[in-house]
Formats: structure tokens, sequence, C-alpha cells
């Protein structure tokens, strides 16, 4: 059905890789959804029964169903376009100032020229009906206050085309206005800083298996998963030169982790507790989990052939020219902020990373 048909108590069907049409909340299934357009995050958010779930967010890969809650105007999507709306509306101070002078400055130039037509009509020389329209004419045209009103809304207008043209969005006069007499330049963090998707970082060994064919196991078994995450494993794997094999066995538990065959190798993926599910000592992995957290990553444990073989993270990765540029703004005497919707611990370390000491995280997108 259209989406304008939607109504309060609606029971939707979500698949992999659709838009998540309404806010709601899940009733039944579960699956990892991307809401880095609401919060920031970049690491895709595992959602199962109970859970809410945000309109124009998408799901990644698994299929639930969820429960409307808040549809058209209501959906928070709605609320942010109307924010930036009533924020594209707005007269810039110098605009407001014009219209007020404008509308003085029009009856004015009426009132004069009517006196300058009765003057030279009255005591002007022959033939003083001409005279008089000239000297009107030349009243009004020399006056006219079009280029006043014309001048201001014309050069903002050129202004935000022109900002428009290098990548910068200008949400109103106001803005550009003052944009001169900017201290501070506050940033988003994903997408902005960071290459807003995760990649690779590390591949640590903790058992008799070495690094490379440890990724390799673990890539190869994330091969036919849709999970983000895998993606990321996959990715960097090639990236590294190495050749991947098909997994004999696969099987996937959302938001924990997957099992499966790979040269004749088990193995296992996935966080702490589904380790112990499967019945790998994984303790000597948990100082490198509590550090690699720290450190703003998303760390998984691998287990092979029911021992402990290592710990592979992923993380969102800073953009290589962020740090040049947020030290070009540092000389120019601006202050930098970042701003984001991510975790406290993540944007911690992104921030010490670029130079910036100014955080605020965990914000939402009002």
């Amino acid at each position: 059905i259209p989406i304008d048909a939607v109504v309060v108590g609606d029971i939707i069907v979500v698949r992999p890789g659709e838009k998540i049409p309404v806010d709601g909340q899940v009733v039944s299934g579960a699956s990892a959804v991307d809401e880095s357009m609401v919060t920031g995050e970049p690491i895709p958010t595992e959602k199962t029964e109970g859970d809410t779930v945000i309109g124009s967010t998408i799901n990644k890969t698994g299929s639930f169903r969820f429960e409307a809650t808040r549809v058209g105007k209501d959906t928070m999507l709605s609320q942010i376009i109307q924010m930036v709306r009533d924020a594209q509306g707005s007269k810039a101070p110098i605009q407001r100032t014009v219209d007020k002078v404008a509308g003085y400055f029009v009856p004015a130039v009426m009132i004069v020229a009517v006196l300058t037509f009765m003057t030279w009509y009255t005591f002007g020389p022959s033939p003083a009906l001409l005279y008089a329209v000239i000297t009107t004419v030349t009243v009004l045209v020399i006056a006219c206050p079009c280029a006043l009103g014309l001048a201001t809304p014309t050069s903002l207008m050129v202004g935000i085309g022109k900002g428009a043209e290098n990548g910068i969005l200008i949400k109103s006069g106001d803005a550009l206005e003052t944009a001169h007499r900017i201290t501070t330049v506050v940033l988003d963090k994903t997408g902005t800083v960071t290459m807003g998707k995760p990649s690779l970082t590390d591949v640590i060994a903790l058992g008799s298996v070495d690094e490379d064919t440890l990724l390799v196991l673990a890539a190869s078994a994330e091969k036919v998963s849709e999970h983000p995450l895998g993606e990321a494993i996959v990715a960097g794997a090639k990236d590294r030169g190495l050749t991947l094999s098909e997994p004999e066995t696969f099987l996937a538990t959302p938001g924990h982790g997957i099992e499966g065959t790979v040269n004749g190798r088990m193995v296992v993926l996935g966080n702490l507790k589904y380790m112990s599910e499967k019945g790998v000592a994984a303790g000597a992995a948990e100082s490198v989990l509590e550090r690699l957290s720290d450190e703003g990553k998303t760390a998984m444990v691998i287990g092979v052939d029911g021992g402990l073989g290592g710990v592979i993270a992923v993380a969102d990765t800073i953009k290589a020219d962020s740090v040049a540029a947020i030290r070009r703004m540092h000389e120019l005497g601006l202050e930098v902020a970042m701003l984001t919707g991510d975790n406290v611990r993540t944007a911690a370390v992104v921030a010490e990373e670029l130079g910036i000491r100014r955080v605020l995280a965990e914000v939402l997108p009002e």
C-alpha cells in the first residue's frame, strides 16, 4: 500500500535491504539496521522484538515485522525536515532592516514626486505640464527603491549559490551574513571526518594460528554473510591480497555471531557470550577486547577448531585529509568542535586523533 495509507497500529514486513517506511516497534524477527542517518553510528544496530525502529533507516540483513507507532508528519524524519525548512525560511537581519527602510522610503518618494509635479505645474515655465511630468518621472527613477529591495536578496542568493557550487550548503541568509564573524566550526563525525563505514583495523593472533591464516578463515566464513561487519572483514582480507575459500557450512545467529567450516576447519566468530556457548575458552581475549573497545573499535573473537584463535576488530576509519583540514582551521584561529550521535568512547578516540578538544557525543539529530 502507499506510504500515506499507513496508519498507527499497522503491522509492516521489512525484508533485507529495504528502507523502513515509518517509526515503529519490532514485534517479531531480528535484523541489523543502518541508523547512521539519525545517530551517526556507522556500525549497524541489532534489532530484536521490542526494539524501536526509525523511518528512512535501512534494514541490512534479516527480515522482521514491526508495528507503526508514528506516521506522516509525526515521524522523526518529518520533524527534522520541518526544522530545516524553518531555518531556510528565516530572513537575514540586514534583509529585515532593508524591508523596514523600504516600507518608509517608498511612500516618502511618492509624496516627494507628487510635490515636485505640483510645484513645477504651478510655478514652472511654459510648457508647465511637460516640465512637471519630466521632473516627476526623474524623481521616481532616481529615487526608485527597487535596488534597495533587490540588492540584498540577490547578493545572498548568489552567495548561497556559489557555496553550493563548491559543495557548501548554507541554510539561510542569516548564516551567510554572520559567516565573517565565525569563531567556532562544528563538525559531524560519521562520513564527515571519518569514512562513514566500517573497515578492518586489527587482526591479533592469540593461538597457534598466524594472523594471515586467521583472517583467511574469518573472511572465508563471513563471505556468505550479509552483515556489514562481515563485509568489512572480507574487504580487509582482499585488500591484503589474501585468497579466500568457499565455506562448506555456514550458520549465523543474529546479534551474536557466526559459525562455519572452512577448508575442513571449524570456525566460530562472535562475542564472548557466543564463544562460551560454543565451548571456546576465550578468557585470554578479554584484555585485548577491552583495549580495542577503548580505542573505539568493534572487536570480535575468533575460535578455530574449538580453541581460541584471536581477535579481529573493525572501526569507522578517519579520512586521509581530515587531520590536515582541522589543523588548517586551528591555524586560522578557529575552534573546532565535533558533534556526533555515536557513543562517547568512540567519539573521544576520533577527537584525540584529530586534535579536537570539544566533543559532544550521543546527541539526537535535533
